[in-house]
């Protein structure tokens, strides 16, 4: 077996009573679900239990859902890896080189500047202390947060993550299919995809079974997120997802539904390393949405993506070498990296 079942819902229990860990996991093996489960609080305001189809903000993780999305038109001949974004999008006057083309931005290796500079210290949070969080609902409203923002590096001399590139993708999905980027997402990826429960639900949208996300505050209370980001999801995060939807869309990429092959390879293939462990030199790298590992000899240990905002964690991860693949879904911010790693600690031992 590749997980003891037994010992992950145990660890998962505790952590759900001590309050480090409110959410839905999904492990599936080849075709199988080999372990799901639920734990802690959807709603914390009314003591409203997890369920395996509560949905969760899955904050970055809708990043794949845009890169699928970007391959598609580019499939589609609306525009090519190396179309220059601001030239197609016509965004003269910025601080965003030309030379910043569709796989830059695919691959965070654009150098532009982000809207709050993880890296840097910037906190996404303090966006919205003078503009309100919720004048936030179109993709183009996001542009004055950062087209002004000096580069970090040119274009492909670097690799910093950049949530914002993924803001200039959305555009040119809209620009490019006449759509608004949430309903060619739902219509193009959503739905071919089987993710029947997925969606882009505002926070002042009343919607059945969708998680409240919260976190805690210094005196052990519990505070809500919706000051914390735009009110409605956009295409760097905020798509909310059950753990079987995150499942259902990694089958339907590998099994063509939503790429050529060809493509989706592209996503999980290295185009950019981020890191390199100096103790046992395995490779962090960068794909097209996807995150990776590879070993010294280049061969991939696993790919993921992850999600982190202020009430909101996700991991879809897969480990080919076990075809096993891992969702986790929490509506806190520190979520889902203890059970993560639990499962990881679990697949490991197996010295894939």
């Amino acid at each position: 077996m590749l997980v003891d079942t037994d010992a992950l819902h145990t660890a998962l229990t505790d952590l759900a009573d001590q309050g480090d860990f409110a959410g839905t996991v999904r492990i599936d093996v080849g075709p199988d679900t080999a372990f799901e489960g639920a734990y802690g609080l959807a709603s914390y305001t009314w003591g409203v239990p997890a369920r395996l189809d509560t949905r969760y903000d899955c904050a970055s993780t809708t990043k794949l859902f845009t890169a699928v999305a970007t391959l598609q038109q580019v499939d589609a001949g609306a525009f090519d890896l190396g179309t220059s974004a601001i030239n197609y999008l016509g965004l003269t006057g910025t601080s965003i080189s030309p030379a910043v083309t569709v796989q830059h931005l695919l691959s965070h290796t654009s150098g532009m500047g982000d809207d709050a500079d993880e890296e840097a210290g910037e906190s996404y949070e303090a966006l919205w202390r003078e503009r309100p969080n919720y004048s936030v609902r179109t993709t183009a409203d996001f542009l004055p947060n950062f087209i002004h923002k000096p580069p970090n590096f040119a274009p492909g001399q670097g690799v910093r993550y950049c949530n914002v590139s993924y803001i200039l993708l959305g555009l040119m999905i809209e620009k490019a299919t006449g759509m608004s980027y949430r309903d060619y997402v739902v219509d193009q990826v959503f739905t071919p995809a089987a993710m029947s429960g997925a969606g882009f639900f505002a926070m002042d949208q009343v919607v059945p079974d969708v998680a409240e996300g919260v976190e805690r505050t210094d005196d052990g209370g519990w505070r809500r997120n919706i000051y914390s980001y735009p009110p409605i999801g956009s295409p760097d995060g905020g798509a909310h997802v059950r753990v079987a939807d995150l499942i259902a869309f990694h089958r339907a990429l590998l099994d063509g539904v939503l790429l050529p092959l060809d493509l989706a390879q592209t996503m999980i293939t290295p185009h950019a390393v981020h890191s390199v462990d100096e103790d046992d030199g395995i490779a962090h790298q960068m794909g097209y949405g996807f995150e990776m590992s590879t070993d010294p000899d280049g061969q991939l240990r696993s790919y993921w993506k992850e999600g982190i905002n202020t009430g909101a964690s996700a991991m879809l991860r897969h480990y080919p070498r076990v075809d096993a693949t891992v969702a986790v879904l929490s509506n806190l911010e520190d979520g889902v990296w203890e059970p993560v790693g639990l499962i990881h600690q679990q697949v490991q031992q197996l010295q894939i």
